[in-house]
Formats: C-alpha cells, structure tokens, sequence
C-alpha cells in the first residue's frame, strides 16, 4: 500500500489520473474487473482476490468512436464511458460485471461484451422488488456471480472471505461518513470540489487504499484554519456525477455543496453490510432493500405519503442535518428511472421548505454553460 501523507494532493492525482492505481496493481499481477453502477457487489470482487474500479468517462471528451455501435438515445453517461473504453482507456481490465439496472445497461449489455471482447464478462441479474422472494433470488445470482469468479481467477471464494471483505467495505464506508459530516460545520471544513476529488479517486483504489486515503483527508482539513466564508448551502441529486465541472458551477457561483444523493456519493457510504451468519444474505438485503436507487421498488409504506417517506426520506434527513438552503436535481438526458422521479422528488423536498431547481443536461462539459446560468439565478432566487 502506497503510504499516505497528503490526502488531498493523492486525491488530486488519482482523479487526474483516473485508474491508473489499477493499471499498476494490474502490471504487478493482480486482476482488474470493472463495474458501472452502484450495484456493483465490490464486496464479492474483493473477496475473490481482484480489484474492483467503477468505471467512468471524460466529461470534456466528445462520444467520437462510441457511437458506431451504441445508439444516440443511449443515457450519455453509458454512452460516454463506453467511448472511453472503445479508445483503449480501460484496455488493461480483465473483465467487467454488468447489473440488469436500466434499459440503457440492460439493452447494451451484448453491445459492451462483443466489442470490448473481455476474458471475463458477467450480467447480473438484479430484480427491481424487495420482497423476500426477491432477497433470495439475489442471494442465488449472487452466487451465480461468485462462481463464474472462482472459475475465473482460479480462487475459491470462502464465506470467510466474503465476511473480511464486508468489514472492510463497511469500515470504508464508516471513515467515508466523518468526513462528510466535516461538511456540517458552517461553512464546510472541505469544498464540494474537493470532496468529488475524493469519491473519484476513492472508487478507484483496492479497499485499504481507499480507507487510507479518506483518513488521511479527514485528519489533513481537520487541521484546516476555521473560515468565515458563509455561503448558500446546496445540496445535489443525480446519479454517476464524478467530475468537479458542476460542482465548480455550483460553487463558482458563490454557493458550498455541502451535501449529495448521488451514487458514487452518499448512496454509496450510508448503508453497510449486515453481519449475517451467511455473508451473501447480508449483501443481497443491502443492494436490494438499503440501496436509495430508482430502479428497486420499495414500498414500505401502507400509502402514496408513507411510499414517498421510505423512498426520500434520506434526503429530508441530510437537508435537516447538513442546514441545507437549496436542492439541486441534476438528472441526465434520457435517464428514465432518474427522471420518472422528478415530480415526486420535487414536491417531496419542497415540503421541506427547501428550494428545488430541476436540470436535465448532458454527461458533458459542453452543456454545462447553459446549466450554470440557471444554477447562478437559482442561488440569487434563495439568497
């Protein structure tokens, strides 16, 4: 493990250079397996002995290879990262896991896996309810999973291994957790641009690493001098957000991003693995029922007001805790599960009494300017 002195700087590097952490471990002899969304069971790809990085594409990059085989009305998200595979930028991975999530990863699943042409390729099939019937059908595909694993990399993959994984996943996720609760002090000990540095490079590196790196930020903005710079406090909503050009936006208008629902951000860290006797059970109920995404179904409720409570409840909490003035959604063209959600999302916060401003763009740096001149008049209409 590369020892760690300066977390932000080393955040810096590994958002700048995105992936290249694996690309080394890969040269030294480990495996590399990417995944593209929240659902991917890192969990499960520590314990078989590979690294796992989530995948993401370049914002300031135009889709120029990509769509000779993806259709245009493909969310750009998933047409931009696969653009940036078609390239060569993830040409050291040995295979990728795909989850049954959305039309757009669902229909393209064949398209990734015939031009890509990995050794290993894996379709998870995760269902969209949460009943119990559910929960045990996850439970088998995640087996399904483990074993196209241990027939890949040779490893068999013991529940005693799964479990020390899930404790590491976990305490990663706990260390994530106070240094977003460094964001509660007003103003923030550290900027909405840093802390997307920091996901980023995060999601990029094996478990420990990635611990080592949130504590190391965690101590370094700890010992930041206090500051007086009192701002608007906002608070944004979407899915793979994972560069800084919207939160520089959003920031550079004069507002902090103090807070997030997104899902290389909160949805990932909020919700650990429970300790269960069988470690797959544990996993299957956190993917499955603890997991805040539009794609699972979860009605906990006994009507619509009690539904929309157990599905955006989370959000009234961090805009109650992190003193957040304004809630930006900031969803992706042609992301139906995203955008389904909008009218309920909305009217659900604004009943908090938080301001809401509602943004369909691009994955993409070229959209931005029109989005950023509605960002700066929404922060005007709050202040």
């Amino acid at each position: 493990m590369e020892p760690q002195t300066n977390g932000l700087a080393t955040a810096e590097k590994y958002y700048n250079q995105y992936g290249s952490r694996a690309k080394d471990l890969k040269e030294s002899g480990k495996k590399v397996i990417g995944y593209l969304s929240a659902l991917g069971p890192v969990e499960i790809l520590t314990a078989a002995g590979v690294i796992p990085l989530r995948l993401k594409g370049n914002v300031s990059e135009a889709i120029t290879k990509g769509d000779a085989y993806m259709e245009t009305v493909v969310c750009p998200f998933v047409r931009n990262v696969f653009d940036a595979a078609v390239k060569g930028r993830y040409d050291f991975l040995d295979g990728m896991v795909l989850p049954h999530q959305c039309d757009s990863i669902d229909r393209t699943n064949d398209v990734w896996s015939d031009v890509l042409k990995l050794p290993y390729w894996h379709f998870l099939n995760v269902p969209h309810v949460t009943d119990d019937p559910s929960i045990e059908f996850m439970k088998e595909i995640l087996r399904v999973f483990i074993g196209t694993l241990e027939k890949f990399t040779g490893t068999t993959i013991t529940d005693e291994a799964i479990a020390q994984a899930v404790k590491a996943h976990n305490e990663n996720r706990r260390l994530m957790r106070e240094l977003y609760a460094l964001r509660t002090a007003n103003p923030p000990l550290i900027s909405g641009t840093e802390m997307m540095k920091v996901l980023v490079a995060a999601m990029s590196l094996p478990v420990q690493e990635s611990s080592a790196l949130i504590e190391s930020v965690t101590k370094e903005v700890k010992e930041r001098p206090s500051s007086k710079d009192m701002r608007k406090r906002i608070m944004i909503i979407g899915d793979q957000i994972d560069d800084v050009a919207v939160i520089e936006a959003i920031e550079g208008a004069g507002a902090w991003l103090v807070m997030d629902d997104l899902s290389i951000g909160s949805k990932m860290y909020w919700q650990d693995v429970d300790a269960t006797q069988d470690p797959v059970q544990g996993i299957a109920e956190r993917y499955l029922r603890k997991l805040k995404i539009p794609t699972t179904y979860v009605a906990d409720g006994n009507n619509y007001e009690e539904n929309l409570e157990a599905r955006f409840g989370h959000m009234k909490k961090y805009i109650d805790e992190f003193k957040v003035d304004g809630v930006i959604l900031f969803i992706y063209k042609y992301c139906d599960p995203y955008g389904f959600e909008v009218p309920a999302v909305k009217s659900f916060i604004e009943s908090t009494g938080a301001s809401v401003l509602y943004l369909e763009d691009e994955y993409s740096t070229s959209a931005l300017p029109r989005a950023k001149t509605r960002i700066e008049a929404f922060l005007e209409m709050i202040a």
